[in-house]
């Protein structure tokens, strides 16, 4: 089955609107300049062609407070040739891993029921379903990466999920008993017909869990990185729950969880299927919410003041180190990585190079700054004084991985939610 990506949300009489609810955009939440696209690596033929820059401006929706980005790109060219594979993050796989055992034993699913993942990326999480003898069938966009999955046999679809590619998938029986989205719900640029998507896929009595960063966290703490092209919606659970709702689709629970600085996992299901009580802790983090201020504008228009300290924070400590003859290299190739070094503006005189454990980075450039990327072998042959962790989300693991760079007295840096030098 084959869908083409839906058209990104255009502006209307010159001005922006909201992808839910079509109110006029006034307030900008974070203006991080002119970026590329953040997974747009180069190889080195590329390296003296021109480079597609485009606004990265946050906006928040007055009416429904949906923190967003307009789209300039269609998922197609975002996403049709990914770089980001799931399973070389090793703290992702026992997440996922963990997640399976959880849903298994809450909702009772065995090898009479169907899982379906939209966005299911290289196969990282239905293995483990798989494993435990589920049927599983995963929603990909990206071919590249839906390859491997297949390879590791994993039945994949490769589409966009809306509201067509949903009802065609529910005519063949593809309809889930538990349906997932992970990370993938910040991704879409219509996001009403996504939500449409997801209810069509759902069986009557199935349960819906999707986990997305929590905006809560990223205005709490900084987060400012996280903010790049690939995702169109910054996301709190008062505004994803009345979405779902607007959709016939009751959130049922939350979780808050560790991952990517800080997530929620929400659990939903058809409004029509009272299976599922609604759970205290939906009531406690709208609350918490509400008292962090996500229903009020100038929570979201303060936010610049943040954003701008941790980019002197950071200038002043590589500048510093160049003038004392000290080394300095990268961690990680992620998309919030490259946020980071293209608003600050830094090249190749502040960072030599990062280090990426995929084979699918290893040997391109940054998009932007061109940065070459390498593998973490690197480390051992230059040596460097100081390597800045750019998944700062994964510093505990990476740290982990990188104690062998104390045997030459390096340090380790990060520089969200502000600048560190680790002991």
């Amino acid at each position: 089955m084959e869908e083409r990506a839906p058209e990104p949300i255009l502006k209307t009489e010159g001005r922006p609107r909201c992808r839910f609810c079509a109110a006029p955009l006034e307030h900008i939440f974070a203006e991080l300049g002119m970026t590329p696209l953040a997974n747009a690596f180069l190889r080195a033929d590329q390296l003296n062609r021109m480079e597609p820059f485009y606004p990265l401006r946050a906006y928040v929706c007055g009416q429904c407070f949906l923190a967003q980005l307009e789209a300039f790109e269609t998922p197609g060219h975002i996403f049709g040739d990914y770089a980001y594979f799931s399973s070389y993050a090793e703290s992702w796989l026992r997440h996922a891993e963990a997640y399976t055992d959880a849903m298994i034993a809450r909702f009772s699913i065995d090898g009479g029921k169907l899982v379906v993942e939209v966005a299911s990326n290289d196969g990282y999480l239905l293995q483990y379903f798989k494993q435990r003898g589920v049927p599983v069938l995963g929603i990909e966009p990206a071919a590249n990466v839906a390859r491997v999955a297949v390879q590791k046999g994993i039945p994949t679809e490769v589409l966009f999920l809306g509201g067509r590619t949903g009802q065609a998938l529910a005519a063949q029986g593809s309809q889930g008993d538990l349906v997932v989205g992970n990370n993938v719900l910040a991704h879409v640029p219509d996001i009403n017909d996504f939500v449409i998507g997801l209810r069509e896929i759902l069986k009557p009595a199935g349960v819906l869990t999707m986990e997305f960063p929590h905006l809560l966290n990223l205005i709490e703490q900084g987060q400012f990185d996280t903010i790049y092209h690939e995702h169109f919606s910054y996301l709190s659970l008062y505004t994803v729950e009345r979405i779902f709702r607007h959709h016939g689709l009751t959130v049922f629970d939350v979780e808050e969880l560790p991952t990517h600085g800080g997530s929620l996992r929400i659990y939903a299901r058809h409004e029509a299927n009272a299976c599922h009580a609604v759970e205290k802790r939906v009531a406690v983090l709208l609350a918490r919410e509400a008292r962090g201020g996500l229903q009020c504008i100038e929570t979201y228009t303060h936010f610049a003041a943040s954003i701008r300290k941790v980019k002197l924070e950071l200038l002043d400590f590589l500048v510093r180190a160049s003038f004392e003859g000290k080394a300095v290299a990268g961690y990680g190739a992620p998309a919030k990585g490259n946020t980071l070094l293209n608003y600050c503006g830094i090249r190749t005189d502040l960072l030599a190079y990062t280090v990426d454990r995929s084979p699918h980075k290893q040997g391109l450039y940054l998009p932007g700054t061109h940065i070459p990327v390498y593998d973490p072998e690197r480390l051992r042959e230059t040596r460097p004084d100081y390597v800045l962790i750019l998944p700062w989300n994964l510093r505990e693991e990476i740290a982990q991985q990188l104690r062998y760079v104390r045997d030459w007295g390096c340090r380790l840096v990060v520089a969200i939610p502000q600048l560190e030098v680790l002991g």
